[in-house]
């Protein structure tokens, strides 16, 4: 199971694939690609603030149809526990995020080395 994190899904969604490493590309193209609910928030927030020209239910939509991504569900309070002890970051998007790649033991894909540096099964 491979996770993206929000940054990762705006580059899908961009068609930038030549940023990732060759080791994020085989696993893109070689896993189910799932995302955290919270990405859905942190993308509309992005969106709110003009750093991206679509919403959620656009770039989700594409990245649905086009990479089969889907959205995993976790119950927030089983999120919450493990969130509540990454305490590396003050950004609630990465700690949810990250918390939910480690609920599922997966790999996740991102583009931020803190997240890297604290989260051993991340790849850039």
């Amino acid at each position: 199971m491979i996770f993206i994190d929000t940054h990762v899904a705006v580059w899908l969604y961009n068609g930038s694939t030549e940023l990732f490493s060759a080791k994020a590309r085989r696993a893109l193209d070689t896993h189910g690609i799932n995302i955290s609910p919270i990405c859905k928030l942190e993308l509309e927030y992005l969106y709110e603030i003009g750093k991206i020209t679509k919403g959620p239910k656009d770039i989700l939509g594409v990245l649905t149809d086009s990479v089969d991504l889907a959205v995993d569900d976790i119950p927030i309070d089983e999120l919450i526990e493990v969130a509540i002890n990454e305490k590396w970051t003050r950004d609630p998007f990465d700690r949810f995020i990250v918390a939910h790649a480690k609920k599922r033991n997966a790999i996740l894909i991102s583009a931020d080395r803190t997240i890297a540096k604290h989260y051993r099964k991340t790849l850039i």
